[in-house]
């Protein structure tokens, strides 16, 4: 692909098959991403999703030998990976690449049923930026796993007719809301957008055809029970992703002034697209993307969180309706594009190029272009022959899956979920609160090694209970066997 491909792509308005637009945005996005390969881990989230997925492929259903909270196909993807390709970081970092790039372009996609296809192709390259930079989101989120899935949805409901398109449609919606259980919300005002089609004489959308879509979306829940019941264990997937999501929610929720910037600036925006005509409501498409907007909204209210990730979410519908208004803007100023242009965008991915100098680093400093404290700990610990019996890992818990290690209880299968005691009943942690989950790992297991964050409180500031026991008894019974990078080692204090 030359340059000539490029500025016309770009900077003309002129169609393109959908094979060199897709060519175009996954170059781009790998170019972004691809220095994150060889990171060990970007987001503990990712890192637990790991280890799930590898308890899968060694036999155990989730939620039955490890736990986290999130539905089992967010797993699943990691499992599929891991099945087929061992324990390869690249390879998941290049399928989570490949998830970003397929996000992008249904966003093309649907873009250019509303808007021309180089507003839908700056909209869908602003999409790869959105959901690749800026915090934790250089990993393979369950944000990431679910959007790859909803926007092509979206764009099947969008642009196609008849049960068999719904169906899929449905298919996809189900994977979904089984892999981010709160995309219900908009799944559920799409669906109710769809009966109201029924009934509006101008769209021929049948009632066969919403029927079909509810049934691809039940189907593939029912297929994500089915293992559970063929075990007879149905109620620990009732327990774990139904009851453990209702309960956290309302355990952890934020206060009110933390939510309201973001539900200002998005319904600010939309109120404006609708003032000046950028959102037309007499546009099926236009009207899908308001409702699918409103309902990750809803979706956050009702959750009482927005972490950045979160928003991973709402970016590819919303990136269409900026790039329109940026373009309205833009003409209505009558200006040209200045030459700087070009040079202010080839620095937004700044992360990505120090990154590249970060992997460039590793290989010359340790000979290998994987970096981090997930390969260094490790390595240390095989190096130097430490006791993994029990190993814990208050920090970079990646590291368990480089030293095919397992965490020493469900509760700390991801550090942070040793303090969220309310979710302890659904998965039948015969301990009732954090102290007594700390006080068993600690105090009955006995770990011989233990890996902290150099500097840094074990848990959240907000649970000092927990990091003044835990603090007071590394002091008492550990010492500082190495500082690896940004980790602590510790070792047990011989007969202690």
């Amino acid at each position: 692909m030359n340059l000539n491909v490029l500025k016309k792509a770009f900077f003309c308005n002129s169609q393109l098959k959908s094979r060199t637009v897709f060519l175009i945005l996954t170059g781009v996005t790998f170019l972004i991403r691809f220095p994150f390969f060889f990171r060990d881990y970007v987001d503990r989230d990712e890192s637990t999703f790991i280890l799930l997925g590898q308890s899968w492929v060694d036999g155990y259903l989730p939620y039955t030998q490890l736990w986290d909270l999130k539905p089992p196909l967010t797993f699943a993807f990691f499992a599929s990976i891991i099945y087929v390709f061992g324990k390869s970081f690249i390879a998941i970092r290049l399928f989570g690449a490949l998830l970003v790039a397929i996000t992008a372009f249904y966003t093309y996609k649907i873009g250019t049923k509303i808007t021309t296809n180089q507003i839908s192709l700056w909209a869908s390259l602003f999409c790869i930026v959105l959901l690749s930079l800026f915090g934790s989101l250089q990993g393979v989120m369950s944000e990431h796993i679910c959007m790859a899935f909803f926007i092509p949805a979206l764009y099947l409901i969008a642009s196609k007719k008849g049960p068999v398109w719904l169906f899929t449609s449905g298919l996809l919606m189900g994977v979904v809301v089984m892999v981010k259980l709160n995309m219900a919300y908009p799944i559920l005002l799409i669906g109710l957008f769809l009966c109201y089609e029924i009934f509006n004489r101008k769209n021929s959308i049948k009632p066969l055809e919403v029927l079909s879509f509810g049934t691809g979306i039940i189907v593939v829940v029912l297929l994500t029970i089915l293992p559970y019941y063929i075990n007879n264990q149905f109620q620990i997937w009732w327990d774990s992703v139904i009851l453990a999501s209702l309960e956290y929610t309302e355990a952890r929720r934020f206060p009110i002034f933390k939510l309201a910037p973001t539900f200002i600036l998005i319904g600010g925006f939309l109120y404006y697209c609708w003032k000046k005509g950028i959102i037309s409501f007499k546009k099926r498409t236009s009207i899908l993307l308001w409702v699918a907007i409103i309902g990750v909204l809803i979706s956050f209210f009702k959750g009482g969180r927005v972490n950045g990730h979160y928003l991973i979410q709402v970016h590819p519908m919303l990136v269409i309706l900026v790039a329109i208004m940026i373009h309205q803007l833009y003409h209505q100023s009558k200006r040209t594009i200045p030459k700087s242009f070009l040079f202010i965008l080839l620095l937004i991915p700044v992360e990505s190029y120090l990154e590249y100098v970060n992997v460039v680093k590793s290989k010359i400093a340790r000979g290998t272009f994987f970096n981090g404290e997930g390969f260094s700990v490790p390595f240390y610990i095989k190096e130097n022959h430490l006791d993994t019996e029990n190993i814990l890992f208050f920090g970079y818990h990646i590291g368990y899956w480089n030293l095919s290690e397992l965490p020493p209880s469900l509760a700390s299968t991801h550090p942070s979920n040793i303090c969220r005691e309310e979710l302890y009943p659904f998965f039948n942690n015969p301990r009732r609160n954090s102290m007594e989950e700390l006080q068993f790992l600690m105090e009955e297991l006995r770990p011989k090694t233990v890996v902290v964050r150099k500097g840094r409180l074990v848990f959240d500031k907000l649970e000092i209970e927990e990091n003044e026991y835990i603090n007071a008894y590394l002091a008492r019974y550990y010492k500082v066997e190495a500082t690896v990078e940004n980790a602590e080692i510790l070792k047990r204090l011989e007969g202690l």
